[in-house]
């Protein structure tokens, strides 16, 4: 039994921090870094991977979604795994693993294979950001734990900055697997300043694992995601195939939540929805990654197959959105501070869809310029976004519970960006594709479906096949029909964005968050 001296000496300990919290802090930005860095890196690198491994658009997007669905469906165990086992233990499996499969991923010799290793990678990776976030949480006290948080969630700003940087000085020198295998040496390091650095911290009554949960999300949001992809791929969504898939996700995810519910130790805690802040800004972190992540997939394309950039190129013009959003994270509790967090988040998100409503006078001969500016923006609504959003779900989680509990909104915010992708992904394709046909009805059948499929396929069709009629005509079809796809997928955006920021000011506290429990508490 505690005496009441340890009790208050253990207390007292909790209110000062760990005395190298700071450096703690690093490690942890650093470590998150690596794995939030390989979505950014990859993004630069898909026109030379669809280009070397003869990749379609829906190859593309799920070398993309294997990562980011397994990453979302292995939170919560890995979030429990940290509190049974110690997070610091789990982080280290977690980065080593992650730095074999990077090495698979850069030898791949097919999309398939791509799409497994980067699968891997999403089933490792997903260990090192729930640990990381709760490392954070434990080792700063309340009164610093909200700028901790902000830097935490600062460093995505940091990974999209450099990531496409990094890529694309990559791609200039090497081939499109160096963009993977990069991450090992970084992988090494991690690893070794987590055992150096950071203590071992772990929940003395942990929650049991949740296998049936764990598989019936998986196999209904791929099963989700997979119909939805599909559906723009054939521009047809009333397949079989696609209705199916659909059909069948939904029923699985709806199966999923009744047993989650009746679960005496569910993966997902259905119960954490009943205070608004964790499901406002759940919400509103979701939205804001669907998003993001879509467009972000669309504006590489974008940049070098439109505008003609190069991948390193390509990456410099990414910097604004990074800059923005590295620069407000940090900033965002100031603000919330000064005005609420509801004002603060509401306001990221409205910035967040003006951005997308901006790219609608974006145009194939349009100015960088104009594209910069709306980057900027999209990278300052991220920025009020994302911080604030995650220190108010963390203030309703109990201290030994932040690993499994905040793996359950970093869960959404992947699923977010995975279903951005892929309906986003879809309007575009389905919108290209209606716009192109006509453009290539002079060329053979076989030869115009295969072009349709998407702007890159288009024009690798036209460069080698020179002799067909009409190419020149067929090239500037090509690069008005994906701006005009690119509009409408990004109104989409704009509109889900929206509709964040009017949850935010519905059901957000208008005041900074409050941890829900006393200070030391561990039930």
């Amino acid at each position: 039994m505690t005496s009441p001296q340890d009790q208050a000496a253990e207390q007292q300990a909790i209110l000062d921090g760990h005395p190298r919290r700071w450096a703690i802090l690093g490690v942890m930005v650093f470590s998150l870094l690596i794995v939030v860095l390989d979505n950014s890196v990859l993004n630069v690198a898909l026109r030379s991977i669809q280009e070397e491994l003869n990749a379609t658009q829906a190859q593309l997007e799920w070398a993309v979604n294997s990562y980011t669905l397994v990453f979302a469906g292995m939170l919560f165990t890995w979030g429990v795994l940290g509190d049974r086992y110690g997070r610091k233990l789990i982080l280290i499996i977690g980065m080593a693993s992650f730095g074999l499969s990077s090495a698979l991923c850069a030898f791949a010799s097919t999309p398939n294979q791509l799409i497994g290793y980067r699968a891997l990678m999403g089933f490792v990776g997903a260990a090192v950001l729930p640990v990381t976030l709760a490392i954070v949480t434990n080792v700063f006290p309340p009164a610093e734990r909200g700028r901790a948080i902000g830097v935490w969630a600062g460093s995505t700003g940091l990974a999209v900055a450099v990531g496409p940087i990094l890529g694309g000085v990559l791609l200039e020198h090497f081939w499109w697997g160096s963009v993977f295998l990069i991450n090992v040496p970084v992988a090494i390091v991690a690893v070794t300043s987590v055992v150096l650095l950071v203590p071992e911290s772990k929940d003395g009554s942990p929650l049991p694992i949740d296998p049936i949960g764990v598989v019936l999300s998986l196999v209904g949001i791929v099963s989700l995601v997979y119909g939805i992809i599909q559906g723009g791929n054939l521009n047809d969504w009333w397949n079989v195939e696609v209705t199916g898939s659909i059909v069948g996700g939904i029923a699985l995810l709806a199966l999923f939540a009744l047993i989650e519910r009746r679960s005496t130790h569910p993966s997902l805690d259905i119960t954490l929805f009943k205070d608004a802040r964790f499901s406002a800004s759940t919400a509103a972190i979701t939205l804001a990654f669907f998003a993001l992540f879509g467009a972000v997939f669309f504006l590489s394309f974008y940049l070098q197959y439109v505008k003609g950039y190069s991948p390193l190129q390509a990456g410099l013009r990414l910097i604004p959105t990074a800059l923005g959003l590295a620069i407000f994270a940090p900033l965002s509790e100031k603000f919330v501070k000064l005005v609420g967090i509801r004002a603060v988040v509401a306001t990221g998100l409205i910035l967040v869809s003006l951005t997308f409503l901006g790219i609608q006078f974006i145009e194939v001969g349009s100015e960088y310029w104009k594209l910069a500016i709306c980057q900027a923006m999209l990278g300052c609504g991220m920025g009020l976004t994302v911080a604030p959003s995650t220190n108010a779900f963390m203030s309703v989680l109990p201290r030994d519970k932040t690993a499994s509990g905040s793996a359950v909104t970093n869960a959404f915010r992947q699923i977010g960006g995975a279903l951005g992708v892929a309906i986003l992904g879809s309007v575009l394709a389905s919108s290209y594709r209606a716009q192109i046909t006509p453009a290539l009805s002079k060329l053979p059948k076989d030869v115009a479906n295969v072009a349709a499929e998407s702007l890159g396929s288009t024009l690798q069709i036209v460069k080698a096949n020179p002799g067909l009629p009409d190419t020149q005509t067929v090239v500037t079809a090509a690069l008005d029909a994906y701006v005009n796809a690119l509009h409408s997928a990004t109104l989409v955006a704009s509109f889900s964005a929206f509709i964040g920021a009017i949850v935010a000011f519905k059901w957000l506290p208008a005041k900074p968050p409050q941890s829900s429990e006393p200070v030391g508490s561990t039930h």
